[in-house]
């Protein structure tokens, strides 16, 4: 399952072990997403909106911390 909801990174949590959060890195080169593909434990550190919001062409008013 993949979201772009962080809330529902807890669920794993209530789930003795069952359930892990995952994730893919994700760059954007000459305005396109591309992922690694390699799994990796925990949640995501990262959020591509801002940055593809930009390679489409948007302008983006970013605050002091949306890096």
């Amino acid at each position: 399952v993949t979201t772009h909801d962080l809330a529902l990174t807890a669920i794993p949590d209530t789930m003795n072990g069952v359930a892990i959060n995952c994730h893919f890195e994700d760059t954007i080169e000459n305005g396109q997403l591309k992922f690694d593909y390699r799994l990796r434990p925990g949640i995501v550190q990262t959020s591509n909106a801002l940055k593809l919001m930009e390679a489409v062409g948007l302008k983006v008013q970013r605050s002091a911390d949306s890096g």
